[in-house]
């Protein structure tokens, strides 16, 4: 096994114990032995996250180089941060986890071998380094003969930055080298950090390679058709696309290149707030020994999660291999998608549950990107926000929004795909006052998107959003179709309605040079 690191990470991990790619019962076990976490009775490793439950998206950098500061979308997302600071965190980081016992997982980020990427992660905790074992593609043993690292993450959760003297907003920090290829993380526990800094890469790396990265779960039916569904976390991802129906490709990343869809990762990072077997079972048999959750609530005795207990954090986590969902797909690849869902959480609760795009409203809602930020999936969230993420995924695309939304339209258009929008959010009335959507309704109107038969169906055009509404779904009340007649108050839908309208029409106005077609497809403020 190739165990060769940079020279500075070298004499760093050389003065403690470092281990390379654990099996999963060995990192199990030094989890448990140091204190880190704990067995629950179903055999997942259990952990807390402690001050932090969500991503810290304000403390997250690019370093601005010469080779990346022409492409990258610099703002509030992409934060610049000097080589300088940079180099400084880096050799403080280092200095810190001298001496200690550290854990490195060497694996892929990409399942297609084309477009992968190896990467290289050092954890300064075991179950950590289990989380990022189970969430990316794991080697092979002959794989690891000949693995060199094109990215390298060191997360050192127990380093704090000082804001005076490395430059950053808090103790907290992400930061992406492009030229030094390598993230660091510190200051935070919470995992998804390192899952999603890769993400981020990818999404700088993969468009080079004219390959669509995508913030979306995917899947295939037994015909070999495969179905996208984007969104922000909590929308619905990975729900609806741990069908036992359908063969799951992946629940959050993936590209589409010339050949077909990827998984960019190994395993999936499912919400389990008030996770029922009945509703979600093939989550919840996914939760056994190998699997890991994140501040995830306990009865001290029986060791049992209480799933509905969000005094932790509204965001609880399991992380867990992708074959841990019976027929999976492995390698996560297929085809051409011939259908995409955009996924949003509505908390003003007048959008349609269902409605198809054209290509223009396709390219107008992912430039949106509209839906709600759920409670504790970022720092200071305790309750939906409507939010607008560029493209399904603004806190991940270090590019320009244009350059992913172009690519988009040119897969529609070669693949002629069908673009639906599904709220998965609130209906008769918003957050507060109404109720999240029935999960048997969005699945029935999914299940109808998915085999055809909403195409050709029946079709009226809400007056607000132009959006096509089906008059009927096989298995959804009609009532339910037509978001103004689930409203006591009808006169105040209205009002809503169009206050969402023109935020819609006030967020667009930052997209210059949109066609008039596009621009065009939105709401009618």
């Amino acid at each position: 096994m190739d165990t060769k690191l940079s020279l500075e990470v070298n004499e760093v991990l050389a003065a403690g114990k470092t281990r390379f790619n654990l099996s999963v019962p060995q990192l199990v076990e030094a989890a448990v032995q140091r204190g880190e976490a704990m067995l629950t009775a179903s055999g997942a490793l259990r952990a807390e996250t402690g001050k932090y439950t969500g991503r810290s998206p304000k403390d997250k950098f690019i370093v601005d180089e010469p080779n990346v500061h022409d492409d990258i979308a610099w703002g509030p997302v992409n934060q610049p941060i000097s080589a300088a600071a940079f180099d400084k965190l880096y050799q403080d980081v280092l200095e810190y986890l001298n001496g200690k016992d550290l854990f490195v997982f060497d694996g892929f980020a990409g399942a297609n071998e084309t477009y992968r990427l190896p990467i290289r992660i050092i954890n300064e905790y075991a179950w950590h380094n289990l989380f990022v074992h189970q969430l990316f593609v794991r080697p092979t043993a002959e794989e690891l003969k000949s693995h060199v690292p094109g990215f390298t993450v060191i997360s050192a959760p127990g380093f704090e930055a000082t804001p005076a003297l490395h430059g950053t907003n808090s103790e907290t920090f992400i930061m992406v080298s492009f030229s030094k290829k390598t993230v660091l993380i510190g200051g935070t526990k919470y995992a998804g950090e390192m899952k999603k800094s890769i993400f981020s890469v990818m999404n700088y790396l993969l468009p080079q390679q004219q390959v669509f990265p995508m913030h979306c779960s995917a899947n295939v039916g037994e015909a070999g058709d495969v179905a996208l569904f984007f969104g922000l976390s909590g929308t619905g991802k990975t729900t609806l696309s741990a069908d036992p129906n359908r063969r799951l490709i992946g629940d959050d990343e993936h590209g589409w290149s010339d050949l077909g869809v990827f998984n960019i990762e190994g395993g999936c990072y499912a919400k389990t707030i008030n996770l029922t077997e009945e509703k979600e079972p093939q989550i919840w048999n996914a939760i056994k020994f190998g699997s890991v959750l994140e501040n995830v609530v306990l009865d001290e005795e029986t060791r049992i999660p209480d799933y509905d207990n969000g005094s932790l954090t509204e965001n609880t986590r399991a992380a867990y291999p992708v074959d841990f969902i019976p027929g999976a797909m492995i390698p996560g690849e297929a085809g051409h998608p011939k259908v995409i869902v955009f996924l949003t959480a509505d908390a003003f609760g007048v959008l349609p549950p269902i409605s198809k795009l054209t290509k223009e409203q396709a390219m107008y809602h992912f430039l949106s990107g509209y839906t709600s930020k759920l409670a504790g999936t970022e720092r200071g969230v305790t309750e939906p926000e409507a939010t607008f993420s560029t493209c399904f995924g603004a806190p991940f695309l270090p590019l320009q929004p244009s350059v992913y939304a172009e690519m988009l339209g040119e897969k529609i258009t070669g693949h002629n795909a069908q673009v639906y929008l599904v709220n998965t959010g609130w209906s008769g009335g918003p957050y507060g006052v109404g109720k999240r959507m029935n999960l048997a309704y969005t699945r029935a109107m999914v299940t109808a998107a998915i085999n055809g038969s909403l195409a050709e169906a029946e079709y009226t055009v809400d007056p607000i959003f132009g959006l096509s509404v089906p008059t009927a779904v096989a298995g959804v009340p009609s009532e339910v179709l037509v978001p103004r007649n689930t409203w006591a108050d009808q006169d105040a839908y209205d009002q809503k309605a169009k206050e969402l309208a023109s935020r819609f029409a006030k967020n667009f106005t930052k997209f210059q040079g949109v066609s008039a077609e596009i621009l065009g497809a939105g709401p009618k403020a």
